[in-house]
């Protein structure tokens, strides 16, 4: 699961870049590494109980294991990328596969898993609603696999491992990560699972000189209330917000609380995004480099202006000594989805882009980051 680095839309320090998650095969986005680790978990747990021997890569594949795959039943909660994930991996090893979705998932990614043999089962509810159904539903029925976003040691694992193959990479590109020279990082953030296990491995690799910061919507700051607010456990609506962004990927109102606890002491800080800078940065990234995310993706891409152009972000630097080594730092947006967006959506998608970036006075801006105790 490698992607390409490219130069980014603006340069900035020594050297940034785009890592490219959106164009992951399956899936076209960030959950491909969480989602088939764990589906191939779930593989392998019924392939023991059913005596079958993981001999080679390809067992899995076979007609034995298919056949006691189809006994089994696959499902997840989600509200877009995840759910086709799991949906898609999960059908084409042979599981009977279901995905919950939330109310705000786009209906190109329900046709994508109907059309590949999933169930997908609509619900009224947000995220968490979702979830909780989905898993209320897979404890009553025997042979029946859940896929939980919120609490998953599995998912969370598959993501770490996202950090062994960017080191690679950085290698491979002549980058070093070190005192000297800072990696700077900007993931957007939903329920905190992908960002959470990238960060965690990155900060295991790198230490000190990796610094992560999480991007949400400015109507679904999920991850930036609950650490915060630490111990309450409060949701975006505790703040009065309410949870509606067209960034259909980050749209949770609470934080899992199995990640913020991994991360609390890991990640460096939090910020929010407007809806309407997510289509700028959708359209102009399509200017510059041809390239199509959808518009979670682009959360990130607002990181570096927050780092080095608000308050916040410029007490970060000073507060950690990082002012000598900012012109050689690495900064590195993580675009996580949009490779399988049907072309009549994103057309609409890039319109709006276009219309915001090209109006009179048109101009990003990024709210204050919320830096994590």
């Amino acid at each position: 699961m490698y992607t390409r680095l490219c130069q980014p839309v603006h340069p900035i320090g020594k050297s940034s870049c785009l890592k490219q998650d959106h164009a992951l095969p399956v899936a076209g986005s960030i959950k491909a590494r969480g989602g088939i680790f764990e589906v191939l978990t779930m593989a392998e747990e019924v392939m023991r109980r059913e005596g079958i021997e993981w001999a080679t890569p390809l067992a899995p594949l076979q007609p034995e294991a298919r056949r006691h795959f189809e006994r089994y039943t696959i499902s997840v909660g989600s509200t877009g990328n995840l759910g086709l994930t799991i949906g898609v991996m999960a059908a084409a090893l042979g599981f009977q596969s279901v995905v919950h979705m939330a109310r705000v998932a786009k209906e190109w990614k329900k046709l994508r898993l109907r059309d590949r043999g999933v169930t997908v089962v609509e619900h009224d509810g947000d995220f968490a609603q979702t979830v909780d159904a989905g898993r209320r539903q897979a404890q009553a029925a025997p042979r029946h696999f859940f896929v939980d976003d919120e609490r998953s040691e599995a998912l969370f694992l598959g993501y770490t491992v996202a950090a062994l193959r960017l080191r690679e990479q950085l290698a491979g590109a002549g980058i070093t990560v070190d005192a000297r020279h800072p990696l700077f990082v900007y993931l957007p953030c939903g329920v905190g699972g992908a960002p959470g296990g990238i960060a965690f491995g990155l900060k295991h690799l790198f230490g000190d000189a990796v610094h992560c910061f999480f991007a949400e919507p400015c109507a679904s700051p999920a991850m930036l209330v609950r650490l915060a607010f630490e111990p309450q456990a409060l949701s975006v609506y505790d703040m009065g917000l309410d949870n509606l962004t067209e960034a259909d990927g980050l749209a949770v109102g609470r934080a899992s609380e199995f990640v913020q606890a991994m991360v609390r002491g890991l990640v460096s800080g939090v910020f929010t995004v407007r809806d309407d800078d997510l289509f700028r940065y959708l359209y102009r990234l399509h200017e510059a480099e041809g390239m199509a995310i959808e518009p979670s993706a682009a959360a990130g891409f607002s990181g570096p202006r927050m780092l080095l152009g608000t308050d916040a972000g410029r007490r970060y630097v000073r507060d950690r000594g990082l002012r000598p080594v900012l012109d050689q730092a690495t900064h590195l947006l993580w675009t996580t989805g949009g490779a399988f967006v049907p072309a009549g959506e994103y057309q609409r998608m890039l319109a709006r882009g276009r219309a915001l970036a090209q109006a009179p006075g048109a101009d990003f801006s990024s709210h204050p980051v919320e830096e994590s105790a």
